[in-house]
């Protein structure tokens, strides 16, 4: 446990809020599991009701709350057999004239941590005003914008998290994670007892990871890294995103990073790479896709220079071990790919928290100037017709 779980000690360098809420998912998805179950005839009734064979299904947010939705946006595909869109409320409510379609009976999926975000009610606003529009808001605020207007309709779904990942620190941590469990387990209600199952493996391999995966993380940040990219191929570079997110708003924009596609990233983005660079790639667990990560693995490792290059692998592959510079892996039983979302996550929110803190910046506030706040603001939400 980072600092041997020394609370005096978090408190002083201002990382109270953000380690322990890292620390506690593995318990809070095992909440949210129960709290599905709870409500699972209402989730039902809504889906029964609403989810027909030409209905679009949309799943939005912004920031942290917009990669839940794209990461899971496939694997609901494949689910439900239709298409799923993951857009941002930010290019809803600049742009809703690419996105808005008033004949298309349309279920609105919102994740929103506090619910209060400009642009998550000034979507939910605008898609409202559609006559064949219905809403779920999966929250972590019970008393948000955005879980007071879905209660007002009845024909509406809400699913409130558990109160404890409403994060008290800046970055989205619990919050994310919690979101897009309930999302998979609502779409996937009619499998809800085998991925309950699922749920508890993760969260198992979770608190290893929360116990055991700093001393991973110190070794990979041991060098000092100024650059830090993240990899993955499919639903893997949508969480790079959310895993480059977190070193970005922990370490205030001091270490930079990147996410990319380990194919995609061959197109310009390799450049980035110095000296001072990390490459962290999560590896797929489907056996024709490895076949590309190794491939990439194997050649940025052989490349010219002093950055490294490390493996997040779910099952343990010798094929990684000897073409990396480090290889860690997740290991245990196997589940449904987007699962191990969960645990990948975990490794990035804790280096970003590592960083953080080398860098003798406080994590639960890294951006004290107030130029980035934790509910965005300085938002004007613009009539529309």
């Amino acid at each position: 446990m980072i600092f041997e779980n020394n609370s005096d000690q978090l408190k002083e360098i201002g990382a109270i809020y953000t380690a322990t809420e890292i620390a506690q998912q593995p318990r809070l998805w095992l909440e949210t599991v129960s709290i599905i179950e709870s409500q699972l005839d209402e989730i039902n009734s809504f889906m029964e009701r609403n989810v027909k064979s030409d209905t679009r299904i949309i799943l939005t947010g912004a920031g942290t709350s917009d990669y839940v939705g794209a990461t899971i946006a496939d694997h609901l595909s494949k689910i439900l057999s239709k298409i799923v869109e993951a857009i941002p409320t930010t290019d809803i409510v600049s742009n809703p004239f690419d996105y808005v379609d008033k004949n298309v009976p349309t279920v609105l999926v919102s994740f929103a941590r506090s619910g209060n975000s400009p642009e998550s009610v000034g979507a939910f606003d605008l898609l409202n005003k559609l006559e064949n529009i219905h809403h779920i808001v999966i929250t972590c605020n019970d008393k948000g914008a955005l879980a007071e207007r879905v209660k007002e309709g009845k024909q509406h779904l809400l699913v409130l998290m558990p109160s404890d990942s409403n994060d008290k620190g800046f970055a989205m941590t619990g919050s994310f994670t919690c979101m897009l469990l309930a999302a998979v387990l609502i779409f996937d209600i009619a499998q809800f007892k085998e991925n309950k199952k699922y749920t508890e493996i993760i969260a198992s391999q979770g608190e290893n990871i929360i116990e055991n995966g700093w001393a991973h993380v110190k070794q990979i940040c041991s060098k000092n890294p100024s650059r830090i990219i993240y990899l993955g191929s499919g639903f893997l570079r949508k969480l790079a995103q959310e895993l480059m997110l977190k070193n970005l708003e922990l370490t205030n924009g001091t270490i930079m990073a990147m996410a990319e596609s380990v194919l995609g990233f061959r197109h310009g983005p390799k450049t980035f790479i110095n000296d001072e660079t990390v490459v962290i790639v999560l590896v797929s667990q489907h056996p024709y896709t490895q076949l590309y990560d190794a491939d990439l693995i194997k050649e940025i490792f052989n490349d010219k220079g002093e950055h490294q290059i490390i493996v997040l692998d779910y099952q343990k592959n010798p094929m990684y071990q000897t073409i990396c510079n480090q290889y860690y892996s997740i290991g245990g039983k196997e589940v449904p790919a987007v699962f191990t979302a969960l645990n990948y996550v975990l490794y990035g929110q804790m280096i970003g928290l590592y960083n953080s803190i080398r860098l003798g910046i406080t994590p639960d506030n890294p951006v004290p100037s107030g130029a980035v706040n934790r509910v965005v603001q300085g938002v004007t939400i613009h009539p529309y017709k």
